[in-house]
């Protein structure tokens, strides 16, 4: 579809998966995604149902929740269009909306996992402090926050998505709206399309992975000195759980920018794989690994659905 950047009004997703998988990967698609929306938001509705979880550390697991929800509805849909049409066309705005969303998504995600490290580091090494430094209005101004640094930050990567001009064919081969294929498949070799992305990589991938990284190292140092077996067990027990967090949320992030960025060639579906399990699975897993393990979460649920049920034998 010889073409300029004037004259492009769709992008074609060509979603590249070996054919005897298709069907498998819809299926797993549709699970996942109807999984992560469930439990996410049963998290969020048990939060704001309970006032006693409406605390610094429960707005944090919610605000994820939130985030995982939207990420999901963000990317899963459109990839299983994508894997069903094998060439699914979609216009030129919603495409670069998806990546404006997405990016958004990262950036305010990566920013609220330092955010809980913080919370924890306070809470361990200041315990006396704490209720004083860390309460909900403070939670809420640095949520807002997040959201504003997010905003502005990715108004140039949008501008730059406009600029891009695609010469020899519109057609992306991912399963949604990526930008670095984008770049990729642009007829231009000007840098600042990928120093702009490798920036933002820096500020706020490796940025708040040494924030957190601190964070824990001195959480840890300060557990050590805890006499009780049972409180260094309770504190190492949440730091495991915010980690593994953590991981979830930065692999998708490190397939995503940061082999592209380092010139690591990947067949286009080893790369497609690989993006459809690092974003699709850890909205699911958050809640499970987080939130579900979590005793004063799963005693809520645990109420939420026996009141129901008490109700429903009355009414029977």
């Amino acid at each position: 579809m010889n073409t300029s950047v004037e004259s492009v009004s769709e992008f074609v997703l060509h979603c590249v998966i070996n054919s005897s998988q298709r069907n498998y990967t819809i299926a797993a698609l549709i699970f996942i995604y109807l999984t992560s929306l469930s439990s996410n938001l049963l998290v969020v509705l048990v939060i704001m149902q309970n006032h006693q979880l409406q605390t610094p550390m429960f707005l944090y697991i919610a605000t994820l929740a939130i985030l995982d929800l939207l990420n999901s509805t963000n990317i899963i849909p459109r990839m299983v269009a994508a894997l069903i049409s094998d060439y699914l066309p979609v216009p030129y705005g919603p495409c670069i909306l998806q990546i404006h969303v997405e990016a958004h998504i990262q950036i305010v995600g990566t920013l609220l996992l330092s955010l809980m490290a913080v919370d924890r580091y306070v809470a361990v090494v200041y315990p006396l402090r704490y209720p004083s430094l860390i309460t909900n209005k403070t939670v809420l101004a640095c949520l807002l926050q997040t959201n504003v640094i997010a905003s502005l930050f990715i108004i140039p990567l949008t501008v730059l998505l406009t600029e891009l001009p695609f010469c020899q064919d519109n057609v992306l081969s991912s399963c949604f709206c990526d930008y670095s294929t984008m770049v990729q498949k642009s007829c231009t070799e000007d840098p600042k399309f990928l120093i702009y992305l490798s920036g933002l990589t820096v500020v706020f991938v490796t940025g708040p992975l040494l924030l957190i990284l601190y964070s824990y190292f001195r959480i840890t140092l300060a557990a050590l000195q805890i006499s009780s077996a049972e409180g260094r067990k309770k504190v190492f027990s949440t730091c495991l759980t915010h980690l593994l967090v953590v991981g979830t949320v930065y692999i998708p992030l490190f397939l995503s920018y940061v082999l592209p960025g380092t010139g690591i060639i990947l067949s286009i579906e080893a790369y497609n794989s690989l993006i459809i399990v690092g974003t699709t699975i850890p909205p699911m897993l958050n809640p499970i690994i987080y939130s579900f393990r979590n005793k004063e979460i799963k005693t809520s649920i645990y109420k939420i659905f026996t009141q129901r049920k008490g109700m429903v034998d009355v009414k029977s």
